[in-house]
């Protein structure tokens, strides 16, 4: 079922109007024992990578793109470090639109890259930064007859924020969520769900140390961190975000890359759950910084593993050759 049926009496969409889905939503919503131990809480994983593309960007993105088809539009335009383009890319393709995305020249993971590519977006490489890329792509969207799907789009934050919903449909009430900080559309957009329906969990918001503006109160003109999907330096939901946590009496604070891979792999080895390095985040703050007074905590994985596949080989353990004989075999398998 598609999220748009599902929350439509939550959604500014009527039973006439037209949707473009993948069937996005309903991500599991995952137990992790191993990091509970270590932060000293009841931690649970929402493990948003099930989405269709690999990431939570499919909530927003479905809302988006039906409204641009409701509204006549023939092709939608997104700036993106690569999970923006790989569902907008997906989703314009689902619906017969043109498909641009502008990304920074290099600096997009390879998963997503790929995506965008073989959905048959127009991929142009931008020799600059996102925050540049948002400000050209806001251009362009004024002056011709595109959609523009950025988070900046309010219906992307529509989307999102069904998240919300889900999280208290299945465990009730909650104490805190900690959520990986980008271009900030996420957490304001699970500010806006839980406040929908009179809830009132700590927003707890983790930027990495070098794309860290909402921790500095100050853009960052050129933001650098191996969690490529939060290398933002200027977010478009600069102010809303920060509305959501001071509203929710929560915290926006920085982890280190080091945190942030460590965090990573205790995921992938310890829970069994591989996520892309920018979804740690989350985890990783909890584990820096503490749950505070909160017992129940939910972190948010935004992406899959697969989503950048470099960093998980770069950050992985070796394969290990073995010549084609038993006792080849027999010693590679066992030897501690």
């Amino acid at each position: 079922m598609s999220l748009i049926e599902r929350y439509r009496d939550r959604l500014p969409f009527g039973p006439e109007d037209p949707v473009v889905t993948l069937h996005e939503g309903s991500t599991p919503l995952v137990p992790a024992p191993r990091v509970s131990e270590r932060a000293g809480v009841e931690v649970w994983l929402k493990l948003e990578g099930a989405n269709p593309t690999g990431s939570f960007k499919d909530r927003g993105m479905t809302c988006a793109v039906s409204a641009a088809v409701r509204e006549g539009a023939r092709a939608v335009i997104c700036a993106s470090t690569g999970n923006t383009a790989a569902s907008a890319a997906a989703y314009a393709a689902r619906a017969g639109l043109t498909g641009a995305v502008i990304v920074p020249e290099g600096k997009i993971a390879t998963g997503k890259l790929a995506q965008a590519l073989v959905h048959g977006a127009r991929v142009i490489a931008l020799r600059s930064n996102f925050d540049r890329a948002l400000e050209l792509v806001r251009e362009l969207a004024d002056r011709h007859p595109i959609a523009l799907v950025n988070s900046v789009n309010a219906l992307r934050l529509e989307g999102q924020k069904t998240a919300a919903f889900e999280v208290l449909d299945e465990l009730g009430e909650i104490d805190a969520l900690a959520i990986p900080v980008g271009n900030a559309g996420n957490v304001t957009a699970y500010w806006k769900g839980f406040q929908e329906v009179g809830a009132a969990p700590r927003m707890l918001g983790f930027q990495a140390e070098g794309a860290a503006p909402l921790v500095h109160g100050a853009p960052v003109e050129h933001p650098e961190t191996v969690a490529s999907a939060i290398r933002i330096g200027n977010p478009a939901r600069w102010e809303e975000a920060m509305g959501a946590v001071v509203g929710s009496s929560g915290a926006i604070r920085a982890v280190s890359d080091g945190e942030i891979l460590a965090a990573w792999r205790l995921l992938s080895a310890g829970e069994g759950v591989f996520c892309e390095p920018a979804s740690a985040a989350s985890v990783a703050g909890l584990l820096r910084h503490g749950p505070g007074e909160a017992r129940r905590v939910v972190c948010v994985l935004t992406g899959h593993g697969l989503k950048d596949p470099q960093t998980a080989l770069d950050h992985a353990g070796a394969v290990v050759p073995c010549a084609p004989e038993f006792d080849a075999l027999e010693a590679a398998v066992l030897e501690s």
